[in-house]
């Protein structure tokens, strides 16, 4: 029995029912007859009910059974940002037995590249706005079909074709591409909707996700993610957030987070439609005016987000003019949430911003602050159901309460482990996932962070991993060595710094940038840049970023 089993909110079990659904495909089919004719997602004032969901998300099952030949198994990436396509996609694919390969539509053309080629994608549909860097190195990839699609088109006829126009004539996001044979949105659902669906025999360990992430170092790692995983990971979630749901409501959860992300994904996406919930998908919210003005249109209840994301809003001047009133609570994960943030917060909304911790590799929560009000700030809260955390030594000895080291983690939401990689080390005793996280457990049984991932850049909720910047940086021909470190930055906790060696004196801070423009995804830029005579090494001539950091927080103080 867990140590803190007393310290859970009331009514929420240790352990989760062993009566769940074997497959997602079991947990959708479910969502869709019991909430058919309620609204499912909202983007752009657009809204498309469980039932339209379900039929749209057949058209595009049948389209890739029938007429582009995908098999169970065969890998589709999706690179979209939050719009009514998505949920789409991603129900159509898993309902053909597909496995998604979620991808960020910001990232480079290399690092396109390696995940397609890594996850040997088969198929990919992507957002037009993104499809030129799809241009630059769909050759050297493995994609056999590829199918794009306008923000719009899942508008409806005039403002469909209204926001189509505006976004690649009026706003200039749509930059110029080539993509031959490519098809289009509007015409796979209208084939597919003349075209037979027919449900793959699916089982629990079939995977559902390839969640890229960076592990701890290196390039980016596909957590698999099967459909166990998650069907255990919404049946936890609904554990835990039973304190805020009501029989007979109807909750209205607000999007920010994109759909791609793991938390996202999974908790406003998954369990959302698990509950009946209608999301309210918004596509930029860093546009916080537009953001702004799409709150005050809806009466949420629900919220999740990432701290920049709520201590973006709360410094807006016209924030209170939002009617927080049927906001139940809010859930910040991704990145510590700050105290102040979340006092402010509450104080504004006068409901609670709790912090939650997961990763990609546990689908992801595999913690969270209690949402009765016995929260603990400062924390990333109790264990959920049928979740066990654990502090490891580095030797893989379990230590005592309050003692430091590795968080660990074993639950029936945790991935079998990364795609076509060598696992060792990953696991401790093969069952307990090893964070990379160093934290402890208080004498309340709360857990707590003590430091990140040893190198890792945590930039608004992304990781950033200092190994692939600087492989990036180093191939510059002016550059002859280069380190990586995270330092604070007050929007996004931390940003990057890279300290540079140069190799031709005529290098310039101004075409480093040029060059890391067009290298690297906008959060993994260097914000800082600094040219020194050398970097701290260790006597065996390894790069010592501990040693960079320590001279910068000399410098802060």
């Amino acid at each position: 029995m867990h140590p803190w089993i007393n310290r859970y909110p009331k009514g929420i079990p240790a352990e989760i029912s062993e009566n769940q659904p074997d497959h997602l495909l079991e947990l959708f089919k479910k969502a869709f007859k019991s909430f058919g004719s309620r609204e499912a997602f909202e983007n752009m004032g657009k809204s498309l009910t469980y039932h339209e969901i379900d039929q749209r998300s057949d058209f595009f099952a049948a389209y890739l059974q029938q007429k582009l030949g995908m098999k169970k198994g065969d890998r589709i990436a999706l690179q979209m940002p939050n719009c009514l396509q998505y949920p789409i996609a991603l129900i159509g694919a898993l309902k053909a037995g597909c496995i998604v390969v979620n991808t960020n539509p910001l990232y480079t053309p290399r690092e396109m590249e390696h995940q397609f080629n890594d996850a040997e994608v088969k198929a990919i549909v992507i957002v037009a706005n993104f499809a030129h860097s799809l241009e630059e190195i769909l050759h050297e990839t493995k994609i056999e079909h590829v199918i794009v699609t306008g923000l719009g088109d899942e508008l409806g006829g005039f403002k469909g074709s209204i926001v189509n126009l505006v976004v690649k004539h009026v706003k200039k996001m749509v930059p110029a591409y080539s993509l031959k044979g490519a098809l289009k949105w509007k015409d796979v659902l209208k084939a597919g909707a003349r075209m037979k669906y027919t449900e793959p025999a699916m089982s629990p360990s079939d995977t559902a996700f390839l969640q890229y992430t960076g592990g701890t170092t290196g390039v980016s790692k596909g957590a698999t993610l099967s459909h166990s995983n998650v069907v255990a990971h919404t049946a936890i979630i609904n554990e835990w957030f039973r304190p805020l749901l009501q029989a007979g409501q109807t909750d209205l959860m607000i999007t920010a987070i994109p759909l791609y992300h793991i938390f996202a994904l999974n908790v406003n996406g998954t369990f959302m439609m698990h509950i009946g919930a209608k999301n309210v998908l918004i596509t930029n919210p860093r546009d916080m005016p537009g953001f702004i003005k799409e709150l005050k249109k809806h009466k949420f209840t629900l919220f999740t987000g990432v701290n920049t994301l709520f201590n973006g809003l709360l410094s807006q001047p016209n924030v209170k003019e939002v009617d927080w009133t049927h906001l139940k609570g809010a859930i910040g994960g991704g990145m510590a949430v700050q105290d102040f943030v979340a006092k402010k917060w509450q104080e504004m909304t006068n409901s609670p911003l709790v912090e939650g911790y997961g990763l990609s590799e546990t689908a992801p929560v595999v913690s969270c602050n209690p949402l009765d009000g016995t929260h603990k700030m400062g924390t990333i809260g109790l264990p959920v159901s049928s979740t066990e955390l654990a502090i490891f030594s580095e030797a893989g000895e379990q230590l005592k309460q309050g003692e430091i080291g590795e968080i660990c983690v074993r639950g029936p939401q945790v991935m079998s482990g990364y795609w076509n990689q060598d696992n060792e080390g990953v696991f401790f005793n093969k069952e307990w996932f090893r964070t990379g996280d160093i934290g402890m457990m208080d004498e309340e049984g709360f857990f707590k962070i003590v430091d990140r991932k040893k190198d890792m850049i945590n930039v608004s909720g992304f990781n950033v991993y200092p190994n692939e910047v600087e492989n990036v940086i180093v191939d510059h021909p002016k550059v002859l060595e280069v380190a990586v470190i995270g330092v604070p930055h007050p929007h996004s906790n931390e940003c990057v710094k890279a300290f540079i060696v140069k190799s031709d004196p005529s290098l310039t801070e101004e075409e480093l940038r040029e060059y890391c423009e067009h290298e690297l995804t906008g959060y993994k830029k260097p914000k800082h840049i600094e040219f020194v005579d050398e970097l701290p090494k260790s006597n065996v001539g390894k790069i010592l970023r501990r040693k960079l950091k320590e001279m910068e927080e000399a410098k802060a103080n």
